[in-house]
């Protein structure tokens, strides 16, 4: 473990996505790290800002976390310059390096024209997932460029082209939003692709996103009829001039060898296809939004993993396995002689009779509806031609396995490639400990999470693929120390906004093709509102506050939020389940705070007793209408808590007071209803006291009454956690704080079912959905990539590397390190790259000796907490510490 720390400012950066260079609106936020020497989170810099090589003034800035843009807003296509240096009263630092980035072609100096391909309109009346892809195309000429910028965005997927080359490194563009209000356009520079003379500029446009199908249930997504593509190339010239190619009626539209494109059935590629005949678009046959700038890092092929085996069936198919549960797609280099025709399904799992792909455990039925069958499906027809190469760019999958068929074709394993592909997030944590079943386990939740981590943050990469509230709430906590999400988070949160219904509900998933705000559903409404869910509106810009020091997030979230609130405190106060009704025909005065009467997923895949031989010891619930009250309403008082902190953030002091009283009554109805005076819930769950100590909802002198009531359940179930989607994060961290450190780490190192261990003991590379995911036959079940529930490794951050932000912290300014040690974990080590710089501990126990190592970076400030209860306050630098607890000596030494 090492720390670096310029002297001068480093890792400048601001607040927007980009390919291969960072991309902006008008008013960009400036980041960058402080300086050796800098003190406090309020030191005061000096920026130098240089707009298309002209210098604005230079111009102060306090702070360094992101930091209001102090210059005129930029104009369309500026290519900016700045760097900073810190100021102090006598003397400066030298300057940073200087960072660059350009602004993109703002919405209202666009020309261009939105085009759709000609036969569009027949094409858009075929089933949703057989559709194939269309190229568009046009040809310029040019006495050359010595920089060309290409600015493109689409309603589908789209790929372009400037004579055979690829314009930028993003995938899956313009990516998943709530189309009819957010549109994202790309940037790529393409000036090594323009040559003298004529040349060929192509959009190869599918369904995406856009048209195609959602979730698991495989209905179309509902944005648009027609497909549209828009795009501006920007040619500057050795002479100083401009030119400007963009889609117009001069454009024509054909089939191209992509036959069949769908996000999610897959992808069909015939290469052998004849040239089909060129028409001329059609020209404004769509309405799209304004086009925008994402704040979010683009999807990429982020790595490449070879076959470990390739296993011939006796059918001739052949099946490859990668080792690891991942998004992404196979590239394929040996097609074959012309004609031959590789058929490759995808999945998760083998059949353990046969060692076949076998997908069934990912079917999915309505009551009275037929079964949707699972499919992650790609062809692809050989030509014959040198150098041929299959690379389904308009689908993803989510697999570990491939299965693939092609005749009496042989098939070389180094023909096989596993592009894994999600969005480019910047890594910010590392964990490693004594025990290898933890860091195991580590390493599979992150796999899990950057599976779902593809452009938004879905709940599994195969079965439904779509943004789920809760999925992300539960887990983004989590996400923050292993990868910035500031952007991603940003991203989502946006189309959060753009889908919330009119009467202040959150849909259950975002972006939500399915359009359940302009298109009720009986059944969908019938299951939206959910706390646990709908909260994320709330507590996932919080986050981002607390963690990054984004005031902004809140004020843009604001509104969203409050709507949310305000109907959940309508909802209590006017529903009421049947159950409290046939207690009492009149509601008792605590329960206008119930939040009972409204659908909750409550703790989804909460596991059930079970007998000896597997049956349920209680008969199944109605998931409709068993009472949730008690988690509902408590999310109900960690939402209203919140709201009343962000109101007094951003100075709205009278919503600050109605909220924070609103939130003491609804903490109040939730003891008198779900509370006793011994400590325990009315409910009786492991989740119902979890939720009690971890939202602060049992009173002090209840405190270890209601942690010994937990401890004793799961004592109870032979040291298992009965917790579902909602309180297993939570499980761990309450247990250890509330005394019962050993009973945590004999839960965390359970192998037997359920357990987290248990998964990784029966082949998990990435966190199931369900305890059971493969049960002791080998047989699977639900979703074997669904990151919630991998949440459990905050644990390994927060408390066995002891590393955790202090209470009212903002962007880590103040943290706190406190191991905690077991006989299991004789040493861990990790880090933390915050916005003030890397955060380093490690610690290693030797008899009843702890050496400890911190490393704090500047502008902040750090409290050691030792297993004794003593305190040690730590300022920047490194620290070297030893305490013998027999002895309670504790010795501080300087770093050498």
């Amino acid at each position: 473990m090492t720390l670096n720390i310029p002297d001068i400012p480093y890792e400048l950066a601001i607040d927007f996505g980009g390919d291969r260079f960072p991309v902006s609106g008008s008013r960009p936020r400036l980041s960058w790290k402080p300086p050796r020497g800098a003190e406090t989170p309020g030191d005061e810099y000096e920026l130098q800002i240089h707009i298309d090589g002209h210098p604005v003034h230079s111009t102060p800035a306090v702070g360094h976390v992101l930091v209001a843009w102090p210059a005129r807003p930029l104009r369309s296509a500026e290519r900016v310059r700045w760097r900073v240096r810190a100021r102090a009263a006598t003397q400066a630092s030298e300057w940073s390096a200087w960072h660059a980035f350009e602004s993109g072609l703002l919405d209202a100096d666009w020309t261009a024209s939105w085009i759709t391909p000609a036969d569009d309109p027949r094409t858009a009346q075929l089933p949703p997932g057989t559709r194939p892809a269309r190229t568009l195309r046009a040809t310029f000429s040019t006495p050359g460029a010595v920089c060309a910028r290409l600015y493109a965005t689409a309603l589908g997927v789209y790929e372009a082209f400037v004579n055979g080359e690829r314009a930028g490194t993003t995938e899956l563009a313009p990516g998943s939003t709530s189309y009819d209000r957010t549109l994202y356009a790309q940037a790529a520079d393409v000036t090594t692709s323009v040559r003298p003379g004529t040349n060929t500029i192509e959009i190869v446009l599918s369904d995406g996103w856009y048209r195609g199908q959602v979730g698991a249930f495989r209905k179309p997504a509902d944005w648009g009829e027609l497909l549209a593509a828009r795009l501006e190339l920007h040619l500057e010239r050795a002479d100083g001039t401009r030119q400007i190619v963009r889609t117009d009626e001069q454009w024509t539209s054909s089939a191209g060898p992509v036959t069949r494109a769908d996000l999610m059935d897959g992808q069909i590629t015939d290469f052998q296809a004849s040239p089909a005949e060129q028409r001329p678009v059609l020209v404004g046959a769509v309405t799209a939004p304004p086009i925008d700038w994402s704040p979010a890092p683009p999807v990429r092929r982020i790595e490449d993993r070879p076959v470990v085996s390739l296993t011939r069936l006796r059918s001739g198919a052949w099946v490859a396995d990668f080792g690891q549960n991942a998004s992404g797609w196979l590239t394929l280099t040996d097609l074959g002689p012309a004609g031959t025709r590789t058929v490759i399904d995808y999945g998760e799992h083998l059949d353990p009779a046969t060692g076949d792909l076998t997908t069934t455990h990912l079917d999915c039925q309505r009551p009275g509806d037929p079964v949707t069958v699972f499919v992650q499906h790609d062809e692809v027809v050989s030509s014959g031609a040198t150098g041929e190469v299959f690379e389904p760019r308009h689908t993803v999958h989510g697999f570990r396995y491939a299965r693939l068929e092609r005749g009496d074709a042989p098939l070389d394993t180094l023909s096989l490639t596993m592009q894994v592909v999600h969005t480019d997030l910047r890594p910010t944590g590392t964990f490693t400990c004594a025990n290898e079943d933890l860091n195991r386990l580590y390493d599979v939740a992150r796999w899990s999470f950057r599976g779902n981590a593809v452009d938004v943050p879905t709940d599994c990469p195969t079965r439904e693929r779509i943004g789920w509230t809760g999925d992300y709430q539960v887990f983004a906590p989590t996400a923050t120390r292993l990868y910035d999400i500031h952007g991603f988070s940003r991203k989502w949160l946006r189309s959060v906004r753009d889908d919330q219904l009119d009467d202040g509900r959150i849909a259950n998933f975002s972006p939500d093709g399915r359009r359940i705000k302009l298109r009720t559903d009986q059944r969908l409404d019938s299951m939206t509102g959910s706390a646990g869910w709908g909260d994320a509106i709330v507590l996932v810009p919080w986050l981002l506050y607390e963690t990054y020091g984004d005031r902004q997030a809140l004020a843009d979230n604001w509104e969203a939020m409050v709507r949310w609130v305000e109907w959940a405190l309508a909802t209590a106060r006017t529903a009421r389940h049947p159950s409290r009704v046939a207690r009492s025909a009149e509601p008792l005065p605590h329960e206008e705070y119930i939040w009972d009467g409204s659908f909750h997923w409550g703790e989804w895949c909460e596991p059930k007793p079970r007998a000896a031989d597997g049956s349920l010891l209680e008969p199944a619930q109605n998931w409709m209408t068993t009472d949730k009250g008690e988690v509902g309403t408590a999310f109900l008082y960690r939402s209203t808590a919140t709201l009343a902190a962000v109101a007094a953030l951003l100075g709205r002091e009278d919503e600050a007071t109605r909220y924070a009283r609103l939130a003491e009554r609804i903490k109040g109805a939730w003891r008198t209803e779900f509370l006793d005076d011994t400590g325990r819930t009315t409910v009786d769950t492991q989740a119902s006291y979890v939720r009690a100590l971890a939202l602060g909802l049992a009173p002090e002198k209840l405190r270890d009454a209601v942690a010994a009531r937990l401890a004793a359940l799961i004592r109870e179930a032979g040291t298992h956690l009965g917790t579902g989607f909602l309180s297993s994060a939570d499980l761990l961290p309450v247990l250890a704080d509330a005394g019962h450190a050993d009973l945590a780490y004999e839960v965390l190192l359970q192998r037997t079912s359920p357990s987290w261990l248990g998964m990784l003991d029966r082949g998990a590379t990435t966190i199931w959905e369900e305890w059971d995911g493969v049960d002791e036959n080998g047989d699977a079940h639900e979703s074997l990539n669904h990151y919630s529930k991998g949440a459990v490794i905050d644990f390994l951050h927060t408390h066995t590397l002891g590393l955790r932000q202090a209470e009212g912290s903002v962007a880590w300014e103040r943290f706190v390190v406190a191991p905690v040690p077991h006989p299991s974990v004789g040493w861990a080590r990790g880090t933390f790259d915050s916005p003030r710089g890397t955060i380093g501990v490690e610690w290693r126990m030797t008899d009843d000796e702890l050496d400890l190592t911190v490393d704090v970076p500047p502008t902040a400030t750090a409290t050691v907490v030792f297993p004794d209860g003593e305190e040690l306050t730590l300022s920047p630098g490194r620290s070297h510490i030893s305490t013998q607890h027999a002895q309670g000596v504790t010795h501080v030494r300087p770093a050498r």
